[in-house]
């Protein structure tokens, strides 16, 4: 059976004109480190979970993105950080919501599912799971970087002053994920972000609620990004399934109706989804999204607005060979 991941980095993209080749290079290599690092763990039989963890891990790890390494700051200045991650297989799950503190905070969510009863945990009963779990932890500092507090320095300027909101997609939101499919035909799927530039602190997006921003069965698998609550409202994830399991829709139209749905309602944002043969789609109502897959043939496809897709074969990518680690 095909093998295949697909990934995103959030609709939370910057703006066409304000990307430098060398940003948007930097960009795409991010993301092709991601792909190869999910990509690695199906080409050796791996299952399509451990290739979540693995893309989602590398996303978290590079400042670029909005999770982990890199999440934006709360109004009090804080990161407060969700996640979740969901086996198609048999519907396990966990999340977490509103922590700080394990290195991968995707980890910490399928530490959760793995090691608990439970399936959502916040704060510090979150730590304590990851901790148990032996799960590398880092100070504060460590996940905040320059770039995002001076974003939310110019938005918590901009509520004082009175002046319209003119963020970038950038600001406005932003998020981590993949959806895989093994060699057994199994499905996964994994998120993770670090919110809004400038949320109020406490506030819980659509990440870490299972069929609102992530959601995996057999069917299909989806991870979300965008306006969380819009996407929370109307269970976004878990519609797609439900219109291909009672409607027969196929996945590229199921994801295609509701990403076009939310948009009526103020949901601002996209999506990424695998079906059971592992064609992907990737769906966004926003002005980009940063996205890639590689499907059987190993060949990383990225992009970010609406451009055509970067495509190149990943290092020792054939049946057979393995892949070049990246670094």
């Amino acid at each position: 059976m095909s093998i295949s991941i697909a990934i995103h980095g959030g609709a939370g993209t910057m703006r066409a004109a304000d990307l430098t080749e060398a940003m948007t290079t930097a960009r795409h290599d991010g993301l092709r480190r991601a792909l190869a690092a999910g990509w690695r763990v199906l080409q050796s039989g791996g299952a399509a979970l451990d290739a979540v963890t693995e893309a989602v891990c590398a996303l978290e790890n590079d400042p670029l993105f909005n999770a982990g390494h890199g999440a934006v700051l709360t109004d009090a200045g804080t990161i407060e950080m969700d996640a979740a991650i969901m086996n198609g297989a048999d519907r396990r799950a966990g999340a977490v919501a509103g922590i700080c503190g394990p290195r991968n905070p995707v980890r910490a969510a399928r530490a959760v599912m793995e090691t608990t009863s439970h399936l959502l945990m916040i704060g510090e009963g979150a730590h304590r799971v990851a901790r148990d779990a032996g799960l590398a932890f880092e100070s504060p500092a460590w996940f905040e970087t320059p770039n995002r507090r001076a974003a939310l320095d110019r938005e918590l300027a901009r509520r004082a002053s009175g002046a319209p909101d003119t963020r970038s997609d950038a600001d406005r939101h932003g998020t981590v994920g993949a959806v895989a499919r093994d060699a057994t035909g199994h499905l996964a799927a994994a998120t993770s972000t670090g919110g809004m530039t400038g949320k109020r602190s406490g506030r819980v997006g659509d990440t870490p609620i299972i069929g609102g921003g992530t959601y995996a069965d057999d069917l299909c698998a989806i991870s979300c990004t965008g306006t969380g609550e819009v996407f929370i409202r109307y269970t976004a994830a878990a519609e797609i399934s439900a219109r291909m399991r009672y409607k027969g829709e196929p996945i590229d139209m199921a994801a295609a109706d509701v990403i076009a749905s939310l948009a009526e309602h103020g949901g601002d944002g996209g999506l990424i989804a695998l079906g059971a043969t592992g064609a992907p789609t990737l769906n966004f109502n926003s002005s980009g999204m940063y996205r890639g897959y590689i499907t059987a043939d190993g060949i990383a496809h990225t992009a970010i607005h609406r451009e055509a897709f970067r495509a190149a074969p990943l290092q020792g990518s054939a049946p057979g060979q393995p892949l070049a680690r990246s670094t």
